[in-house]
């Protein structure tokens, strides 16, 4: 077996792309996207932009109707043609597409909540179930708070843009279906703040938070699965190995496929260690101040949510010059 069918025999491998063509030469369970892969797809061909006229036409159908102003407009194109690029996701796939809700929202509760709900009612008008759907959702203190409120109302999250673990321990105390922690981003912060080309795999410190997050979940017993994803190379993937699940680019999939070489699993589902179910839970104040202490986390978090609101934004002036 390839590297890409050993590793599939402990973790469910996802695909971490917004284009089509890529998830037919896979053949993942899971796909997830956000608004810089769903921009990458749109400039890569002109092939997508059939399902950005047809959100055009959906959403100046409402507008027709005064039911929305100009700006509501534009919104609802942008989640039209997120949920459009998932319908066709979904087509080639078994299992879940993680659909992002607007980063802008990422510290108003009430908005994520209002923009996850329009998302799922965009679905359910095409006859797709929200048990199909994971709703991705940036792993702020408000972000987290949104989504324990969805899950309560059936509507599965996916934390994003995670980097350590008191936004990790919040996640898992709201009862969310996922977490999304990220590798590649850990590792290139701490390149630059240490002046390093290089860390063996074993000091790789994107993969060592991966791992703390992983047992502390066994250890606290709880249910919310673990996606490790952003990879700079096969050799963190292989590292995580046993992760309940990790969502892979297409072209590092294709490397683990070229390879032969032998995978060991590396995390495992049962902890040796007691179970502790006795911690009061995190809460404001500690996580604040706790994720504040961080500065890879901070800065990290911070700058995943500005890079995904550029990219929205370029994505709606797109929208724009073809309206």
């Amino acid at each position: 077996m390839n590297q890409l069918q050993q590793l599939s025999k402990w973790t469910k491998i996802v695909i971490d792309t917004g284009d089509l063509e890529e998830i037919k030469k896979f053949t993942p369970v899971d796909a997830t996207t956000n608004p810089s892969l769903i921009l990458a797809a749109i400039k890569k061909s002109d092939h997508y932009h059939f399902l950005m006229e047809e959100a055009i036409r959906y959403a100046e159908n409402k507008n027709s109707k005064n039911e929305i102003n100009e700006e509501q407009k534009i919104n609802l194109i942008v989640n039209k043609l997120i949920v459009n690029f998932g319908i066709e996701i979904l087509r080639l796939i078994s299992g879940r597409v993680s659909t992002e809700v607007d980063v802008q929202n990422s510290f108003d509760t009430e908005k994520t909540i209002s923009n996850a709900k329009e998302i799922i009612a965009l679905y359910e008008e095409n006859n797709i179930s929200k048990k199909q759907i994971l709703i991705k959702i940036a792993a702020t203190w408000e972000g987290i708070q949104a989504a324990e409120k969805l899950e309560k109302e059936g509507i599965s999250c996916n934390l994003t843009l995670l980097f350590s673990l008191p936004q990790a321990v919040a996640c898992g105390e709201a009862g969310v279906t996922l977490i999304s922690p990220f590798v590649g981003r850990i590792l290139d912060w701490y390149k630059k703040k240490e002046q390093k080309d290089f860390f063996p795999i074993e000091e790789d410190p994107g993969v060592k938070s991966v791992k703390e997050i992983y047992h502390y979940y066994k250890k606290r017993n709880f249910n919310t699965e673990i996606m490790g994803a952003s990879f700079r190379n096969k050799d963190e993937i292989l590292a995580l190995a046993g992760c309940d699940l990790l969502t892979i680019s297409p072209a590092l999939m294709k490397e683990l496929e070229e390879s032969q070489e032998k995978v060991n699993q590396n995390l495992f589902s049962k902890s040796d260690d007691d179970i502790i179910n006795n911690l009061e839970k995190i809460s404001e104040k500690q996580f604040r101040w706790q994720l504040n202490q961080n500065a890879m986390a901070t800065e990290k978090l911070s700058e995943g949510i500005r890079k995904f609101s550029d990219d929205l934004e370029e994505l709606k002036k797109i929208i724009k010059e073809k309206i």
